[in-house]
């Protein structure tokens, strides 16, 4: 009789789908958090941890793990169900609150990966980075780029806090303008993502980033190989590189 994991043959040994059974990640923030669980799970990582405080909305369906259903519910305990409809035997951790400066330290303790999908509206996500750096644990940042998908891999050496301007409140748009800049640079400019950066920041409205579907479940595919390398002490690119992808 074929198990669960059968078809992953080939690309994954044995004895790496055991090893990665326990290993405890750690996902800040459930909206394409969301995402990227499902995709940790179907995947064999069967020990997830989601903090987030914020129920689901319509206007998340374009991109998130909910259906209609959902609406109004807490994300964390949605995704739950949904994943425990995946794999019922999976230890599915949820905490129904919002990160702080106050309790970083307690949700980070105890995890191998950490996934920083916290919308930067404070200075919570970079503090989550820095007591990762201290703690020795990876922290993968993804973002979904509408037709293309960014992560990023924090380690002990640098963080995202070396892209801060003065006077400036940091955000995703520092992050993507310095990847954007950085591949036009290097000759290969993405025209059409700087076209999009521009006209959202024509907008001058405290709109969150427009975002699709799309880079969602691409996103989802990046961390999850990302996660798997590092697992199995394979080289993966920290930042200053990043992992970029697009069907552009």
């Amino acid at each position: 009789m074929k198990n669960r994991y059968s078809r992953n043959r080939l690309y994954i040994t044995d004895e790496e789908q055991k090893r990665i059974k326990e290993i405890p990640i750690l996902l800040g923030g459930a909206g394409i958090g969301s995402v990227i669980a499902e995709c940790l799970l179907r995947f064999g990582f069967e020990n997830l941890t989601l903090i987030d405080g914020d129920i689901v909305a319509l206007s998340n369906l374009n991109r998130q793990n909910y259906t209609e259903k959902d609406i109004s519910k807490p994300k964390v305990e949605a995704i739950k169900e949904k994943l425990l409809s995946i794999n019922k035997e999976a230890k599915i951790t949820i905490h129904n609150c919002f990160l702080t400066p106050d309790n970083l330290d307690n949700y980070i303790q105890g995890h191998k990966i950490a996934i920083n999908a916290l919308d930067f509206v404070s200075e919570v996500p970079l503090l989550f980075d820095s007591i990762c750096q201290k703690k020795k644990i990876p922290v993968l940042h993804p973002y979904n780029l509408g037709w293309g998908a960014l992560v990023l891999v924090i380690k002990e050496n640098q963080g995202l806090n070396i892209l801060e301007k003065p006077n400036q409140h940091f955000n995703e748009v520092n992050v993507v303008d310095y990847v954007s800049d950085y591949m036009r640079y290097s000759g290969n400019p993405q025209e059409w993502l700087e076209e999009i950066i521009e006209k959202y920041k024509a907008e001058n409205r405290e709109l969150s980033p427009p975002q699709l579907s799309v880079a969602s479940w691409m996103v989802a595919a990046v961390c999850t190989n990302i996660v798997f390398d590092i697992i199995t002490n394979r080289a993966v690119k920290t930042f200053p590189e990043f992992y970029f992808s697009t069907i552009r």
